[in-house]
């Protein structure tokens, strides 16, 4: 008769344990580790909150849908991970900075390669803008030191909510879109328009979750920047319109205190915002 005592099989109380055996003895290192703490949490949610098989047929058909409206043009699964605040946890992870250094946060669904190249001072809002807005300051280090040839790739959505490459036959190709190059004082300068919230895609499955928690899509005011210089970490950030109403309530959890700004009327000329703000890169340590 065959000697069952050495098998670990399947029951409730040894349902990691089980699992977690069949990982094969030469599998990657780092896989392992990620599988075995995977199935460890996962079990142990199920345990908490003993989940129904109506329940876990429910979570299967709503994943399978979230697959469904991927497409070229739109990521669902990233977007679950975002109002999940899953994407802020591992950007936070994976982006631990000193203090001062000006903090990261998500990059989202709609920055382009290639977008156009501008001297200091032009303007990203090809469409035009009613609510315009200067965009200035500096790229230095944690000393304070100027950052020379810093690169500034910026991106918003326009004053009716929408980024470009939402509207295509709308908008410019590029519109609110731009980079920009600091000289040896490591300034930067470029005009564009005062940003406004909007909402993510809650068209799908991640929408109709959103709902069912009583939460809203609407994401914060922010224009994008990202933040290149050789020997620096690379920043990938946005900076918050200060009295923004959804500040608080962010529907991806990217907003940050520290990335909060000021947005002043100019009353003078014809540009009717003012948004001033430095960029602190902290050099590589590799």
């Amino acid at each position: 008769m065959t000697d069952h005592s050495n098998i670990q099989y399947f029951t409730e109380q040894s349902s990691v344990e089980a699992v977690n055996a069949r990982v094969g003895d030469k599998t990657d290192g780092r896989l392992t580790d990620v599988i075995h703490s995977l199935v460890k949490h996962l079990h142990a949610f199920i345990k908490d909150v003993e989940l129904t098989q109506d329940e876990w047929a429910a979570a299967i058909e709503f994943l399978t849908r979230t697959g469904q409206i991927c497409d070229d043009s739109r990521q669902e699964f990233i977007l679950l991970s975002d109002v999940l605040g899953v994407s802020m946890l591992v950007d936070a992870i994976n982006n631990r900075r000193p203090t001062g250094a000006t903090e990261n946060t998500v990059l989202g669904p709609f920055h382009v390669n290639g977008a156009p190249e501008y001297p200091m001072g032009a303007s990203i809002a090809l469409q035009g803008a009613r609510e315009t807005c200067v965009f200035e300051g500096a790229v230095r280090d944690l000393d304070g030191a100027p950052i020379e040839g810093a690169r500034i790739d910026v991106w918003c959505d326009s004053e009716d909510g929408f980024y470009d490459v939402q509207q295509p036959d709308v908008q410019p190709k590029h519109n609110n879109r731009g980079v920009f190059t600091t000289g040896a004082d490591g300034r930067y300068q470029f005009r564009g328009i005062k940003p406004v919230s909007y909402p993510i895609p809650d068209d799908g499955p991640v929408g109709q979750l959103l709902y069912r928690l009583e939460r809203h899509p609407n994401r914060p005011a922010h224009m994008h920047f990202i933040i290149s210089a050789e020997g620096y970490d690379t920043v990938v950030t946005h900076i918050f319109v200060d009295g923004d109403p959804y500040l608080e309530s962010d529907a991806v959890f990217g907003v940050k205190e520290s990335l909060i700004v000021a947005f002043e009327p100019v009353t003078d000329g014809d540009t009717k915002w003012r948004s001033a703000f430095d960029f602190v890169l902290h050099k590589k340590t590799q």
